[in-house]
C-alpha cells in the first residue's frame, strides 16, 4: 500500500488529505515564522541605536552633563551674577572641562512652507574642547545672519546647505548641517526640564540650530527670553546621574534664576524612545500572533488527526506502542518549529534596520542588531512550545485510539444535545445546519472565536496608538512626526501579519469542519438540502464564532492598550473605523471558508456515503 492509500479512498483530493498535506505543513511554517519573525525583532531591538549614539558622541567629543540656568520669571534677565551659579557648577569635584555657557532661545524655524520649534544656541567661531557639534555638509557658524541646523531638522524641513529660512521671523542662510549628543534630535530636541506649554508650541517637539551669540541674543523676547547652556565633562561619565541630583538639590531653589542638569544617559534614553517604542510594539504584536499560531497548529492537527487515522492503525498493527505514535506526530510539527525559528531568527535580523532607523540626527547607522544566543534561545523555546502545547492532546488521544477503530477510519458520531436540536428546528437550512455543526465541535469552534477576538484586539489597539500618536500636536505647522512615521510603518507590520495569521487559521478551521462534516453534509444532501445551502452551513458554522469572538475583541483591544501603557487615557479611534473592523472580522474571515466549502459540498453523495461505508 502507498502512502497515498490510507487518504485518497476516503477523502479524495479534499484540501486536509495526504495530497493536501504539503500546501499544509507551508501554510503551518509560515504561520510560525510570522510569529519567530516578529519576536526576534522585538528582542534584538534591544539598545539597537547605542552604537550610533556613542559613535556621534566621541566624534563631538559629547558632554556627560548638560546645565542650563533659566530664569525663574519670565521678567528677569539674567545678570552676571545669575551666571555665577554655573561657575560654581563647574568648579564642582568630579568636572575637568567645559565649554560655555552660550546664550540661548526658543524661536520658530520656517523653510518651504513648513515651520516647526527650535532652540537657538549662540556660539562661537572656534572649536569648543566639549561638545563640537560634527559638520556632515556645509560649514560652521560665523557670521551673522548664518546658521547652523542640526541634521535630523534639516531633513524633516527639507533644507540644504545654501537655504534661506526665517526664524522667528528674521532671515538666515543655511551654512551647515551638523549633529550633538548634547540634544537628542529633532524632535527630541527639548531638554528634561523643558515643559509643553500651550502658549510656546516652539517648545514641544523641537529641534536646534547654531548661531553667533549675536544673533542668538538679538532673537529673545519677552515670551522667549536668554537662557544660558553649559557643557561639561567628568572624571566619571558613569556617576553623571548623581552629579545632576547633587546640582539639583543645591541649586534648584537660588531664585531668581535656576539650574537644571541633563546628563548623557537621560539624553541616550531620549534619542532611543523611537526604537523602544517600536520595540514593545513588536513584542506585543509576537505574543499575538504567538496566540495565533497555537490556534493555527492546534486546528491543523486536530484536522490532520482525521486523516492520519488510519496511519495511526497501521503503526499500531506493526507493532509501534502509544508513546512511539504521539513521538511520531509530534516529531512533524516540532520539525517545522524549529524550521520557523531559525527562518524567523534570519528574517529578524534581516528586517531590523527598517525598523531602527536612526534618521539623520546622528552619525552612522543602527546596521545589523546582534541575535545574541540567549534570545535565539527564546525564540526556539517558545517555538517549540507553542507547537507542543498545540500537538501534545491530539496526538496523545490519537496514539490511544484502539488499533481497529483507527484502521476502520470512521466518521466519529457526532453528540446528540436536545436543547440544540429545539433550538435549531425553527432556523432556516443554513443556519440550522451550521449551529449544529458548530456546536459538534465546541473546542474548534473555541479556537475560531479566540482567534477572531486575538485578530480584533490587535488592530484595535492599533489603531489607538495610531489615534494617540497622530492626534498630539506637533509643532505651529503640518510638519510630519518622525515617531509616527516609523510607528505606522512597525504597525501596518504588526496588522498585516495578524491579518495574514488570521487568514490561515480561518482557511484551516473551515477544511477541518469539511472534513468532519463530511458524512453529516452528505445525509443532509441525501434528505433534500440543495449544495449551496451545505456550503452556506459550512460558512455559518464558521461565522457565528467569529462574530462572538470580534464582539469580545473591541473591549480586548482597549484593555490590551491599557496594559501595555501601564494604565493612563485612552483615546478611542473614530467609531466607524471600530465598526469597520467588527465587520471587516465578521464578514472577510467566513468569505475565505466558501472555497474549501463549495469543494466539499460538491463532492458526489455515493462516494462519500461508500466511502465512510466501506
Amino acid at each position: 500500500m502507498s502512502r497515498w492509500d490510507g487518504c485518497a479512498s476516503s477523502s479524495g483530493w479534499l484540501p486536509g488529505t495526504c495530497a493536501g498535506a504539503g500546501p499544509k505543513r507551508v501554510l503551518l511554517l509560515l504561520a510560525f515564522t510570522a510569529a519567530t519573525t516578529t519576536l526576534t525583532l522585538g528582542l534584538a531591538l534591544h539598545g539597537v541605536t547605542s552604537q550610533p549614539y556613542e559613535r556621534t558622541r566621541a566624534a563631538t567629543h559629547g558632554p556627560d552633563a548638560v546645565v542650563r540656568l533659566n530664569a525663574t520669571h519670565p521678567s528677569h534677565v539674567l545678570t552676571d551674577d545669575d551666571l555665577g551659579m554655573l561657575t560654581a557648577v563647574a568648579k564642582r569635584p568630579g568636572s575637568v572641562a567645559q565649554s560655555g555657557p552660550y546664550p540661548s532661545t526658543w524661536g520658530v524655524v520656517r523653510a518651504h512652507g513648513h515651520a516647526t520649534g527650535a532652540q537657538v544656541e549662540g556660539r562661537d567661531p572656534q572649536t569648543a574642547t566639549v561638545d563640537q557639534p560634527k559638520l556632515t555638509a556645509g560649514r560652521w557658524v560665523g557670521s551673522e545672519g548664518a546658521i547652523v541646523m542640526e541634521a535630523g531638522l534639516a531633513g524633516a524641513l527639507g533644507v540644504n546647505v545654501g537655504d534661506h529660512v526665517t526664524v522667528s521671523g528674521r532671515p538666515f542662510t543655511v551654512f551647515g548641517l551638523a549633529v550633538t549628543t548634547a540634544v537628542a534630535p529633532y524632535p527630541a530636541a527639548c531638554l528634561a526640564t523643558c515643559e509643553p506649554d500651550a502658549d510656546k508650541p516652539e517648545r514641544d517637539n523641537s529641534g536646534l540650530v547654531w548661531a553667533t551669540r549675536a544673533d542668538t541674543r538679538a532673537l529673545a523676547t519677552a515670551t522667549n527670553p536668554l537662557y544660558y547652556v553649559m557643557n561639561l565633562k567628568l572624571a566619571d561619565p558613569e556617576s553623571a546621574g548623581t552629579f545632576a541630583d547633587q546640582v539639583m538639590r543645591q541649586m534648584s531653589f537660588q531664585a531668581p534664576a535656576i539650574a537644571s542638569v541633563d546628563t548623557w544617559l537621560d539624553i541616550r534614553h531620549r534619542d532611543a524612545r523611537t526604537t523602544d517604542t517600536v520595540r514593545m510594539d513588536l513584542l506585543v504584536g509576537s505574543w499575538l500572533l504567538g496566540m495565533l499560531a497555537v490556534a493555527s497548529v492546534a486546528v491543523l492537527v486536530g484536522g490532520r488527526m482525521a486523516d492520519q487515522t488510519r496511519r495511526v492503525g497501521l503503526l499500531k498493527a506493526v507493532g509501534g506502542t502509544p508513546k512511539l505514535v504521539a513521538a511520531v506526530l509530534l516529531a512533524e510539527y516540532l520539525v517545522i518549529a524549529v524550521a520557523a525559528a531559525a527562518s524567523g531568527i534570519g528574517v529578524g535580523a534581516l528586517a531590523a534596520p527598517m525598523l531602527t532607523s536612526t534618521g539623520a540626527g546622528l552619525l552612522g547607522s543602527s546596521g545589523l542588531p546582534p541575535v545574541t544566543v540567549p534570545e535565539a534561545a527564546i525564540v526556539l523555546a517558545v517555538a517549540l512550545l507553542v507547537a507542543i502545547s498545540a500537538t501534545f492532546i491530539p496526538a496523545v488521544r490519537a496514539a490511544r485510539t484502539s488499533t481497529v477503530r483507527a484502521l476502520l477510519d470512521a466518521t466519529r458520531t457526532p453528540k446528540r444535545r436536545a436543547w440544540l436540536i429545539a433550538l435549531s428546528a425553527w432556523l432556516p437550512v443554513p443556519l440550522l445546519l451550521g449551529l449544529r455543526l458548530a456546536a459538534r465541535r465546541p473546542r474548534r469552534a473555541a479556537l475560531g472565536a479566540a482567534s477572531a477576538a486575538i485578530t480584533v484586539s490587535g488592530i484595535v489597539a492599533v489603531l489607538i496608538a495610531h489615534q494617540r500618536i497622530n492626534s498630539q500636536p506637533f509643532g505651529p505647522d503640518a510638519l510630519s512626526n518622525p515617531l509616527a512615521d516609523q510607528l505606522d510603518q512597525t504597525m501596518l507590520v504588526i496588522t498585516a501579519m495578524i491579518g495574514i495569521l488570521a487568514s490561515i487559521n480561518a482557511i484551516f478551521i473551515a477544511w477541518a469542519t469539511v472534513l468532519d462534516a463530511r458524512r453529516s453534509s452528505a445525509v443532509a444532501r441525501a434528505l433534500g438540502a440543495s449544495p449551496p445551502q451545505v456550503t452556506s452551513a459550512l460558512v455559518a458554522a464558521q461565522a457565528i464564532p467569529v462574530l462572538a469572538g470580534a464582539v469580545l475583541g473591541l473591549p480586548g483591544g482597549i484593555l490590551l492598550y491599557t496594559a501595555v501603557r501601564h494604565g493612563g487615557t485612552v483615546t478611542l479611534p473614530n467609531p466607524l473605523w471600530l465598526a469597520a473592523v467588527l465587520l471587516g472580522a465578521v464578514v472577510l474571515i467566513p468569505v475565505l471558508t466558501v472555497l474549501p466549502a463549495r469543494v466539499g459540498a460538491r463532492r458526489s453523495l455515493a462516494e462519500i456515503l461508500q466511502a465512510e461505508n466501506a
